[in-house]
């Protein structure tokens, strides 16, 4: 519990710190640690290298160094964006995460129905549950892996719920879905991570590679028939993102298996080819195979 403590105490200076700092400034911290990262810890930069040779082979080793440099940059950004976002005011949530088309999701609304919205690791997510309880009807509730340190956890919940949305333990979603029905809500799921359980993974090609796929959004979009809509975050310029929410699939009970995973995964891809440096490339995304399932 003293450690705990002790780290949150730490963990809180550093985030006053940081919203002390004008923005200008705390980009130009970005870029000190974007080249700390890359070119004096090479930060997972053999993981991110043999991540862009399995996904785009058709590209020179020029070409994915460009892609490597531009990602730390990324990374660097989102970091110092995700801390400055525990103090960030409501105008600048709305200025600088702002959904374009928040209106397509009113029709649901006013049928009382719940939405399961999906997204990636992709440009900055951090801030989605800042920006979703502030610009759409839908109740948000964003499932998510808690923090080791529960207090640091406990402080993210509260500075999210000052914005309208509810952080949920993904170790609890078939409750929080079970109890809210009654409640119109949009469940926003980051799904392109890699499923710990591969007897209940959809499998398909995707970057090219044979990839085991979360079963959740399908599992849950089918089980209470919620439309499943695409969360596509774009970088505008540093520190301003523009949000475009778009139908993947209405009917989730009338797919066929595997279908809704697909979908989602194509559009993702689709994402990832456009801006192919603004996805989380330091995590071996291709770690399982399906002989492991067997």
């Amino acid at each position: 519990m003293l450690t705990n403590a002790l780290s949150f105490g730490l963990f809180f200076i550093g985030l006053l710190l940081v919203a002390a700092i004008p923005w200008p400034l705390l980009y130009g911290f970005s870029n000190i640690i974007a080249f700390f990262f890359h070119r004096v810890v090479g930060y997972r930069y053999e993981i991110m290298k043999e991540n862009l040779t399995l996904a785009f082979p058709d590209k020179t080793d020029v070409e994915r160094e460009l892609i490597i440099a531009k990602n730390y940059k990324n990374l660097a950004d989102i970091t110092v964006e995700a801390l400055r976002g525990f103090f960030m005011s409501r105008r600048q949530v709305l200025k600088r995460h702002r959904i374009v088309n928040p209106e397509l999701l009113n029709e649901y609304y006013d049928k009382g129905q719940s939405v399961i919205g999906v997204a990636g690791h992709f440009n900055n997510w951090e801030w989605g549950a800042l920006s979703a309880g502030l610009q759409i009807k839908h109740q948000p509730i964003a499932l998510y892996k808690p923090l080791a340190n529960p207090l640091i956890d406990r402080f993210m919940k509260w500075t999210r719920a000052k914005k309208g949305a509810v952080m949920a333990s993904n170790a609890k979603t078939a409750e929080i879905f079970e109890s809210t029905q009654k409640t119109p809500c949009i469940y926003i799921l980051v799904a392109d991570q890699s499923p710990v359980d591969l007897e209940k993974a959809y499998w398909l090609t995707f970057l090219n590679q044979e990839t085991a796929c979360l079963h959740g959004p399908e599992k849950y979009a089918k089980k209470y028939n919620y439309p499943v809509v695409y969360i596509d975050i774009q970088r505008k310029k540093r520190g301003f993102y523009e949000i475009y929410l778009s139908e993947l699939v209405g009917t989730p009970q009338k797919q066929p298996e595997g279908k809704i995973t697909e979908t989602y995964m194509r559009r993702m891809e689709q994402s990832i080819k456009q801006t192919p440096h603004a996805w989380l490339w330091t995590h071996r995304r291709w770690k399982r195979t399906r002989k492991q399932k067997i």
